[in-house]
């Protein structure tokens, strides 16, 4: 007990030297900033000769800009009435329930984004969104709805322009240059139909490819939701740079991984589309991927060339026309390099229809140009291939959850049987399960295949069949294994 008032006043007198040392210290910190204050004013701005430290400012907000852009945002509603052809069971008389055959009608409701791009009612949104519905409707930020009609839809860059009768609504504005990495962006929307809700962020990155029909989308971490499709992200002067479309998400919420259409692409789209409700784009009927040094060596190279390969010729198509075979090497379109797939797809895109374009190719190790006559991209061609995808879906098998580029093994020189893996996406199941570029599949559940088709229709016969995995034999490095491939 005795020790007890020694150590508080030991304790007191540690404090004591501290205050003074800190007093010390202060004093020398304020002497060398009053010496070198204007050094001090350029970089942190918060010491003043005349008075001394000062409270730092705090952050500066968004809430001007939020609400000068946020009244042209709106929630966007879009209904479809289904017939519901089950019987619908009804209690009847004592316990025994009774049937009403009468089949019954059920309403659903999508939620998702958008905004104004005129003020006489013309506002993007995503295609998605109001994809095979029939009732359309607009929630301005004031509360009021609006029934809007579709005016034009590009399920390629998953855009749709909707019009909403009145004038005098209030608009924003695209950007009119590409968001720099790092930039303070807001993404303004509907996320699970709660109304306007402002989130904050930067841009992650850019030219983002992920499995869509699109591949230039601009990567954001301000949290987005689902409802939020068909919103606009904006920058710090309200500008907008981008149309949300997808979310990258494990647990179906916003995990701070989001994608863009860039305002580049949105203008160009809403253009055609006002003009004339649908997209022209030019189309040469190939497939290309970029060349591996596998794909390198199994084409018979014998040197280094740049550009891209072609995988599978559309019939009646321009290329074919044209005398391309797969496996022919396209070095150059229209004067430019072909840097990889993507940017060639999205030159060939860009051009119209009609249009006569000088190729440069490989062939076979010899060197020669041709020229192409675009055609238009069929839009029932890529209809159809989203309702083969859909049927793939529908029998468990997703062709872009598996996550695979596929090319015939023949194709490459590497034997009659088989498939070759081109390519993989990282978070998708065939990556997942260990399979690797370079590596042919050369049969699933004891069938052969020869072909990517041939491929996915055995996963799905399996599926069909009641099975959980497939069982595929891989070939890789002069060695062959089974590999177990998920079927649900």
């Amino acid at each position: 007990m005795s020790d007890q008032p020694n150590a508080t006043r030991t304790r007191r007198g540690i404090v004591a030297a501290g205050l003074v040392a800190a007093g010390l210290l202060g004093i020398v910190v304020a002497a060398s900033l009053a010496t070198s204050g204007a050094n001090w004013r350029e970089l942190y701005g918060w010491y003043n000769p005349a008075t001394g430290f000062r409270t730092a400012a705090l952050p500066v907000g968004f809430e001007d800009l939020v609400d000068r852009i946020k009244p042209a945002v709106v929630g966007v509603r879009a209904k479809v009435e289904r017939e519901d052809e089950e019987a619908t069971a009804l209690p009847g008389r004592g316990m025994s329930p009774t049937r009403r055959d009468v089949p019954q009608r059920r309403t659903t409701t999508s939620q998702g984004s958008g905004f104004f791009i005129s003020s006489d009612g013309l506002a993007m949104t995503a295609w998605h969104v109001v994809a095979h519905n029939r009732k359309i409707e607009v929630v301005t930020d004031n509360g009021k709805t609006y029934p809007a009609k579709l005016v034009g839809a590009d399920p390629k860059t998953d855009l749709a322009l909707l019009k909403v009768d009145g004038n005098e609504f209030p608009v924003v504005r695209m950007a009119d240059r590409p968001p720099r990495i790092g930039e303070w962006v807001l993404a303004i929307g509907n996320p699970f139909g709660l109304g306007g809700t402002v989130t904050a962020g930067i841009v992650s990155a850019g030219a983002r490819e992920i499995i869509s029909p699109y591949h230039d989308f601009i990567q954001i971490d301000a949290p987005i939701n689902q409802g939020n499709s068909g919103g606009p992200t904006f920058d710090v002067t309200g500008k907008v740079i981008g149309v949300n479309s997808a979310i990258f998400s494990p647990t179906g919420g916003s995990v701070g991984v989001g994608f863009a259409i860039p305002a580049e692409t949105v203008k160009t789209i809403a253009e055609a589309l006002k003009q004339k409700g649908a997209v022209s784009r030019g189309w040469i009927g190939i497939e290309v991927q970029s060349i591996s040094p596998e794909i390198a060596e199994g084409l018979g190279l014998d040197r280094q060339v740049t550009g891209v390969v072609v995988a599978e010729i559309e019939p009646d198509s321009p290329a074919t026309k044209a005398g391309i075979e797969p496996g022919d090497i396209i070095a150059s379109l229209a004067g430019h390099a072909a840097v990889d797939e993507r940017d060639l797809i999205r030159r060939v895109g860009e051009m119209a229809p009609g249009s006569t374009i000088e190729l440069r190719l490989v062939h076979r190790n010899d060197e020669k140009s041709i020229t192409v006559t675009l055609a238009e991209l069929p839009v029932e061609r890529a209809e159809n291939r989203s309702d083969a995808e859909s049927a793939d879906a529908a029998r468990g098998v997703d062709r872009s959850k598996m996550g695979l580029l596929l090319m015939a093994a023949d194709k490459l020189g590497l034997g009659a049987q088989g498939v070759v893996v081109t390519g993989l996406h990282p978070s998708g199941v065939a990556a997942e399960i260990g399979l690797s570029a370079g590596d042919v599949i050369l049969d699933v559940g004891g069938n052969g295949v020869k072909t990517p088709d041939e491929f996915y229709k055995a996963l799905a016969g399996a599926q069909t069949q009641g099975k959980r995995i497939a069982l595929a034999r891989i070939k890789a490095n002069d060695a062959t294994r089974f590999v177990a491939i998920p079927v649900k």
